[in-house]
């Protein structure tokens, strides 16, 4: 590639950065503005509300990470906001216990900040010239850029999947202990989620979430839809659709916990089973490669000394 197509190159790459600040700083000016209204009514519905005493009063200054939620708050309801914060992303950022204006902000942040600069710095630090090098270049920048803040969401999602699967077991029996002494299932979830919010740390929040939409109106099962569907674990569904069948019909419930507790019990210890099976298949590949040789040398290894020393005298007969 001689110098001119080097530096048409060079010039594109240039020109594209500049279009995307261009982009980037009216996308901002026109958040700014937005914000600037939305201040100006706020402040003038607070002028009326705020009572006499407290007008002296100051608020704390917004921080960077509130200007950065507010800007772009305004674009999550656009069609670029449900598109970069997705149905799919909203699920995940639910089962991370994030799915707020504030963490769908810094979701929509992170994903359009990535997007921009991961492709400019790997230009800047890669591109060696040639057309298809920097299409390529662009191409994995942006896409990891987009991809980027969702695999971190998803590790954090299935690392909470999994303490709500180990913590359900003495969520049932917690559930059947206090049935069992004469609590209403209220009463019940309303003491797990307040003394045992050390233990039961995903559920807990879970349950809090519930009780919380449960004293604002809603049904119980309305409330623990949530509890019911944001792990997309089955156990957990059926424990929400046993707890409404007894709020809304009664009866005993300490039977029919702890048979689906010893039920869940059972089905760990052949989930453990099967793991086992699979670590020894995996480790018969270690001992062979690991064991074998050395168990060569120690059985074979004087029978192997003693043909070399008899090739020796034979060759040294010769």
């Amino acid at each position: 590639m001689n110098t001119t197509q080097h530096m048409l190159i060079i010039l594109a790459v240039i020109l594209l950065a500049s279009a995307l600040l261009l982009v980037g700083v009216a996308l901002l000016a026109r958040a700014w503005r937005l914000q600037r209204n939305q201040d100006t009514v706020d402040e003038k519905i607070a002028s009326h509300e705020r009572p006499a005493a407290a007008s002296n009063v100051r608020a704390a200054p917004p921080t960077w990470r509130d200007r950065l939620v507010a800007v772009s708050a305004n674009w999550l309801d656009t069609p670029i906001g449900r598109q970069l914060v997705a149905e799919e992303d909203r699920h995940l950022l639910d089962q991370c216990n994030v799915n707020d204006v504030r963490g769908k902000s810094l979701f929509f942040a992170a994903r359009v900040a990535l997007a921009i600069s991961l492709p400019l710095l790997g230009v800047l630090l890669f591109d060696r010239g040639g057309m298809l090098r920097l299409s390529g270049i662009l191409f994995c920048g942006i896409a990891l850029g987009y991809m980027l803040p969702k695999w971190v969401m998803q590790r954090t999602a299935r690392k909470r999947q999994l303490q709500a699967a180990e913590e359900l077991p003495l969520l049932i029996d917690l559930l059947r202990l206090l049935q069992g002494v004469g609590l209403s299932v209220d009463q019940s979830l309303h003491v797990i989620e307040n003394e045992f919010r050390s233990v039961l740390q995903v559920l807990g929040e879970e349950l809090a979430i519930a009780g919380r939409q449960y004293s604002t109106g809603r049904s119980r099962e309305q409330s623990m839809k949530r509890f019911s569907t944001v792990f997309d674990n089955e156990d957990l569904h059926a424990v929400s659709r046993l707890l409404v069948q007894v709020e809304h019909h009664g009866g005993a419930v300490q039977e029919p916990l702890k048979q689906f507790s010893e039920r869940i019990r059972e089905q760990r210890k052949l989930d453990m089973r099967e793991k086992i099976g699979k670590l020894t298949v995996k480790m018969t590949g270690v001992m062979v490669l690991t064991l074998l040789p050395g168990l060569l040398v120690i059985t074979g290894g004087v029978g192997f000394l003693a043909v070399i020393r008899a090739l020796s005298r034979m060759g040294a007969g010769t």
